[in-house]
């Protein structure tokens, strides 16, 4: 029996088992099962070929990049259009864009690549179409926008599971797990919080599972047997997504009200056709990447607050000195900030100050640097 196989024989007994309370640790092993046979499954793929099935070669550049993904004629290419200064092809036929379309969306002082994909369609994470490309790309962006047809909200599932499947979470942060294997003692847990979704002796079945025979196991956050399973893969990324309602100019409020009820995550309803909310849709995916602005101010002179230089949500003094030159940290002496992460203005700060939104910022090199 194949992996295929394999992997359908126990999405079957998953089907035919009763969820309750005496099945739980059966279904989350089983559920562990599936994950190890796709891992296996995909490293077969590369073993074959000789190499990983990459995603669509694309040179990033700007601040962050976004992705675009959803099924054929959402508007995916309107939209970047709209939004940046792309000439992305558009018409009213499925799969207009065959390859990835970049463009540079230009918002509050941040460049912010934004890449059109090729729609996808059920089924392309096994390889229908062109969809492991398409899909792989996501695995690299700093967001990925989830683009709906007003007509058809329910394919949100569809893009979510087709991610899921070759190993790409949603709006989800990786377990607070740490797994240190050892060479003797069989496998020791320490609890840091109480384990309601999983017990002790599940978590070592699955442990088990992967080979794990002799492991020291601390678990900070209640786990599920999904998580705890792609912790040990460790082939899993974990990206932020903006869900998309497009086209909704082809509707009525009472039409939109109704299906806002029966969509699960918070969505940004546009129209790209006819330009509504697509300033909203930019300050969302702005705020959603936890942009922050830095003005600088050289030694004796003015901060510039005209161009300001664009960094994350938690970054640190080093951070900066990194992406403006890759000498300076080399040549850091200290620096001096005024702004609302220090006390005072002019307050001096080493490399691992963590910089706050509007923070001014003047680096000191070392003499003779």
């Amino acid at each position: 029996m194949g992996i295929p196989e394999k992997i359908k024989s126990i999405q079957d007994e998953m089907a035919k088992t009763q969820i309750n309370k005496a099945t739980e640790k059966h279904i989350g092993l089983l559920k562990a099962k599936i994950a190890k046979l796709k891992r296996e499954q995909e490293d077969e793929v590369v073993k074959k070929s000789g190499k990983k099935e990459d995603g669509f070669d694309v040179r990033r550049s700007g601040d962050a990049t976004v992705v675009f993904i959803g099924l054929p004629s959402v508007g995916k290419s309107t939209l970047l259009n709209k939004m940046t200064s792309a000439k992305s092809t558009v018409g009213a036929f499925q799969f207009t864009t065959l390859t990835v379309v970049p463009g540079m969306m230009e918002y509050r002082g941040a460049n912010i690549q934004v890449l059109d994909l090729p729609g996808i369609i059920k089924g392309a994470s096994s390889g229908k179409g062109l969809g492991k490309r398409i899909l792989s790309v996501a695995r690299t962006a700093d967001l990925v926008l989830l683009v709906l047809d007003v007509f058809q909200p329910f394919h949100e599932d569809v893009l979510v599971n087709e991610l899921g499947n070759i190993g790409i979470r949603l709006n989800q942060l990786p377990p607070n797990i740490t797994i240190e294997k050892a060479s003797m003692g069989g496998i020791a847990v320490a609890q840091q919080v109480k384990l309601t979704k999983i017990s002790v002796d599940h978590l070592k079945d699955i442990l088990h599972l992967y080979g794990l025979v002799s492991a020291r196991v601390v678990v900070r956050e209640d786990v599920t047997s999904e998580q705890l399973a792609d912790h040990i893969a460790g082939n899993i990324s974990y990206s932020k997504a903006l869900t998309i309602l497009n086209k909704i100019d082809l509707v009525d409020d009472a039409f939109l009200k109704d299906l806002k009820t029966k969509i699960k995550s918070e969505v940004i309803e546009v129209s790209a056709n006819s330009d509504t909310n697509i300033e909203l849709l930019k300050e969302k995916i702005y705020e959603k990447l936890k942009f922050i602005r830095i003005y600088l101010k050289p030694k004796g002179g003015e901060a510039d607050f005209k161009e300001p230089l664009i960094a994350r949500e938690g970054d640190t003094v080093e951070d900066i000195c990194n992406k403006l030159h890759r000498r300076l940290k080399r040549e850091f002496r200290y620096g001096l900030i005024w702004g609302k992460s220090v006390k005072f203005g002019g307050q001096r700060v080493g490399l691992n100050h963590i910089m706050i939104d509007e923070d001014v910022l003047t680096i000191i090199k070392r003499r003779g640097a």
